[in-house]
């Protein structure tokens, strides 16, 4: 009982510090704020396909099929989601009116809305670790949290370039930061139970992600004539999460 709590504090607290050191990230120009946001969207690919999606077709668990079925599954639940964002402004503590007429601030939750989508799984495949042994549980854990301060930065850094309010937006990184504890606990009580359903959910969080990197992230970063950097910054990010991934 201990170690999961261990493990979802140290998951939580690691989103927690990597959102503390997005706060360095104020106003920016155009140029600065492409490539940041290229860095994010590196970040975000690595972590829909290499953390998410690849582990969930290695699963013997599941049939390929119902995998390759949450993937599509999670980009068309963004896709239906793209029509609800103009109405979170109860959320951001913007007016309606701001939402509608501030695509960015409407793609940024959107991005926002898909890493909250894949923390839950992501937790619980922490959670179900516990019944593999304590070496196990340590090395999973480890992992998430380490790929969670970056994801962090991801969350903190586009809400405050899209004008949200910096305590508002540290109350919405902890909530998608408690999101990841919630994942650990129903892993655990579930057990093996969830082991057939998780590839399934990890495909769906990893769909999710590709969707709103390719749809939103990317054409916004190449959108004021600085692609290239913005190019150079995604690939930046991706082997930042890839070289995460090898520490272990």
């Amino acid at each position: 009982m201990t170690n999961v709590w261990i493990s979802a504090a140290g998951l939580c607290g690691a989103t927690i510090i990597g959102s503390i050191l997005g706060f360095g990230i104020k106003e920016l120009p155009h140029k600065w704020n492409d490539t940041l946001l290229g860095y994010c969207a590196g970040v975000m690919l690595a972590a829909s396909t290499l953390g998410l999606i690849v582990p969930a077709f290695e699963s013997t668990a599941t049939p390929w099929w119902l995998v390759a079925f949450g993937v599509m599954a999670g980009a068309l639940f963004l896709n239906v989601l793209d029509f609800v964002t103009p109405h979170l402004h109860h959320i951001t503590g913007l007016d309606a009116e701001e939402h509608r007429n501030n695509s960015t601030l409407n793609h940024v939750l959107l991005f926002v809305m898909a890493i909250a989508i894949h923390k839950l799984p992501e937790g619980i495949a922490a959670g179900v670790s516990m019944s593999e042994g304590d070496e196990a549980s340590l090395t999973v854990s480890l992992g998430i949290a380490l790929q969670n301060i970056p994801e962090g930065m991801v969350v903190i850094a586009p809400l405050l370039l899209a004008g949200v309010k910096r305590i508002r937006t540290f109350v919405i990184s902890v909530a998608i930061a408690l999101l990841e504890v919630i994942g650990v606990w129903i892993g655990f009580v579930m057990g093996n139970v969830s082991t057939t359903m998780l590839p399934i959910m990890l495909g769906f969080a990893g769909g999710a992600m590709l969707y709103v990197t390719s749809d939103e992230m990317i054409p916004e970063t190449h959108a004021h004539g600085y692609q290239k950097q913005a190019t150079y910054a995604l690939l930046l990010g991706f082997m930042t999460f890839v070289l995460l991934e090898k520490l272990l």
